[in-house]
């Protein structure tokens, strides 16, 4: 049978058909490491310990030293570390996804990597997009929290040496944070220097951290058994917001949780990223989960929850047992936690910027990989030049709600991307325009070869009517919807059928889970309209998980990308899941949030329109059937791979 030769050209059609194409287009797993594109790899130095110390130390901030006071008085009580577990199993949802993609594609750019290979160009460029904006304002937000617990040390923010404290200019009514733009320089440096030497930085940072939160556990332990409890000891119950309050807790503390992401964008630099990959991700998130649960415990056993200081809640549950020095290791750790959040912040970007210029959507110059340090110095110096600037000059506390979208987009969208891979995962492969010579060589080879088949049907009486098939273009052959099985009974869809029917019900559960999560969470609805959405809601979610159960997964699954590697369990119904709590999260993040979001999605559209369509590398990509890629390659004496 013939194969089908296409080009998604970038260009805007008659209608729009070429704008359209440009946002579906999709590249390979391994493209990035094509000959043509002429860059360098990344330093494969990363072990299992190097991803945990990552992992750990991008999620564990300073924002647990908070929490506990704010979501206990507010929302749990006593149940606050239920709470945590519950945020703990939400995030493991995405977790999972993100253990089998990486495994599978172990390149530089995580969400916005799978996106490209899974959903398509539009919708990877967005994705990239948000988490550009999400690692800049998240480090800038950190790198500010630190001089106020570093003032601590010096007995408050005005003994601070002046090069280090806050200063107040009249003129511009803006106060700039030396301490935090310096911080963001050295961090910089750091991640120039080589990827190793930062992950050891980062390491030392996270074990201080770690430490003093052992210290909290096993201290506030012993308090805790040597006074009775006294938090647990309470009328109200261990639940005094009822099951809702702590259910409420656990959108809270979610947030604590994001930050393993950074595991996967490193992936590129691991050595054993099937193996190691999944390990550092699972492990990294178990570790963060233990310990929440663990200083939760305690914390709310010291102190009863609705005495509990919002603002310094473990120092002062200390301070009430006459522990005051306790303050001091404590704010260590605190201190140590927004230096090490700081350096996960800063570490995915660079390589996100990276991807992008690799596959054409930004200039080259952030695809440079210096030949010493085997790091993107070029990109890793402009992120931290940028994250300085912003720290320095403005209080970035009111954007830190935009960093959760990102986070959440790219949550959402690795889901999608695991039941695209296995329900429909891609059947083109893209190629170079400079192979179109061998491309049309291996195309007449089986086009030669349908003709002999349909010369032979022909003379054995099968096919009275034939038209043999010309090069470039597919041959069409009907297939009844159902084929009978030889050794079964039962019925089952062809290929084609079942592709497109798995294609668009996990597009309608999309829609479904948008639509149930909007009308649940927006309380000025009208009842009528609230509850029919709801219902629609629901019913297009419930129809989708029932579907793609009851379908076949694709067999290409199983060769797509590298295989040995993690498969996420229970799909369809985990990553269905996972894309029902994200976009509840998403959608309750709030108005304000979502128009300063938006206008910098705004800009990303623009900025896509007039430089990243036309220079993306899959402009004049000819594709082919994924099944005759190898054949293509062979002949061409070029691998991609």
């Amino acid at each position: 049978m013939g194969f089908l030769v296409d080009s998604h050209k970038g260009g805007c059609g008659v209608g729009g058909g070429g704008c359209f194409r440009s946002l579906i287009r999709r590249k390979q797993v391994d493209s990035v490491h094509s000959k043509g594109h002429g860059h360098h790899r990344l330093a494969k130095e990363l072990s299992i310990l190097h991803l945990i110390a990552i992992g750990v130390g991008s999620t564990i901030g300073a924002g647990v030293y908070i929490l506990v006071g704010t979501v206990a008085r507010e929302h749990s009580g006593p149940a606050l570390f239920l709470s945590f577990l519950v945020a703990g199993i939400a995030a493991a949802l995405s977790a999972f996804c993100y253990a089998e993609l990486a495994s599978r594609c172990p390149s530089a750019g995580s969400a916005y990597h799978y996106s490209y290979i899974c959903v398509g160009e539009g919708v990877a460029w967005l994705i990239g997009w948000a988490l550009i904006l999400e690692y800049t304002i998240g480090g800038s937000a950190v790198a500010r929290g630190i001089s106020p617990n570093l003032a601590l040390f010096f007995g408050g923010q005005d003994n601070l040496p002046t090069f280090l404290a806050r200063q107040h200019i009249p003129g511009l009514d803006v106060v700039v944070d030396p301490c935090a733009a310096v911080l963001v320089l050295v961090v910089t440096g750091l991640l120039c220097v080589g990827i190793k030497e930062s992950t050891l930085a980062q390491a030392i940072v996270t074990s201080i951290n770690v430490c003093a939160m052992l210290f909290i556990i096993i201290a506030g332990t012993y308090l805790g058994f040597k006074t009775g409890w006294a938090g647990y000891e309470l009328p109200t119950g261990y639940f005094p917001f009822g099951v809702d309050g702590m259910l409420a807790g656990s959108a809270t503390v979610f947030f604590a949780y994001i930050g393993f992401d950074s595991v996967a964008s490193t992936a590129e630099e691991v050595k054993n990223p099937q193996r190691d990959l999944p390990l550092g991700i699972g492990l990294s998130l178990s570790i963060c989960c233990s310990l929440y649960m663990l200083v939760s415990v305690v914390i709310v056993g010291l102190v009863p929850y609705y005495a509990m200081d919002p603002d310094t809640p473990i120092s002062s549950a200390f301070s009430v047992h006459g522990m005051q020095w306790a303050a001091y290791l404590i704010t260590a750790g605190a201190v140590m936690a927004l230096c090490s959040t700081l350096m996960g912040s800063m570490l995915p970007q660079p390589r996100i910027l990276m991807a992008m210029a690799r596959d054409g959507l930004l200039p080259s110059f952030f695809s440079d990989v210096n030949r010493s340090t085997q790091v993107p110095v070029k990109s890793t110096l402009v992120t931290g030049f940028g994250a300085a600037v912003l720290s320095f000059f403005m209080d970035v506390s009111q954007l830190a709600g935009m960093v959760s979208v990102g986070t959440l987009l790219a949550f959402t969208m690795v889901a999608i991307s695991v039941l695209i891979l296995r329900y429909v995962p891609p059947d083109e492969v893209p190629f170079p325009s400079s192979l179109q010579e061998t491309i049309d060589s291996v195309s007449l080879r089986y086009s030669s070869q349908d003709v002999y088949e349909e010369k032979a049907a022909i003379h054995a009486g099968t096919s009275k009517d034939s038209k043999l098939p010309l090069l470039g273009k597919a041959k069409t052959i009907e297939y009844p919807l159902l084929v009978k099985q030889e050794a079964q009974s039962n019925f089952v869809l062809n290929e084609g059928k079942r592709r497109e029917i798995a294609g668009w019900t996990i597009a309608a559960t999309c829609i479904g889970a948008v639509l149930l999560t909007y009308a649940a969470s927006d309380l000025s609805l009208p009842s009528p309209l609230r509850f029919t959405t709801c219902g629609v809601g629901g019913a297009l979610l419930l129809s989708g998980l029932i579907v793609l159960t009851c379908i076949e997964q694709d067999d290409a699954r199983h060769s797509f990308g590298h295989s040995g590697g993690f498969i996420c369990p229970f799909v369809p119904l985990l990553p269905i899941v996972c894309i029902l709590v994200n976009i509840y999260l998403l959608i309750n993040l709030g108005a304000a949030t979502w128009t300063r979001v938006s206008v910098w999605l705004i800009v990303g559209v623009l900025v896509y329109v007039f430089y990243g369509r036309k220079h993306s590398s899959l402009r004049d990509a000819v594709y082919v059937p994924a099944t005759h890629a190898d054949e293509i390659y062979r002949s061409s004496g070029e691998s991609l791979a």
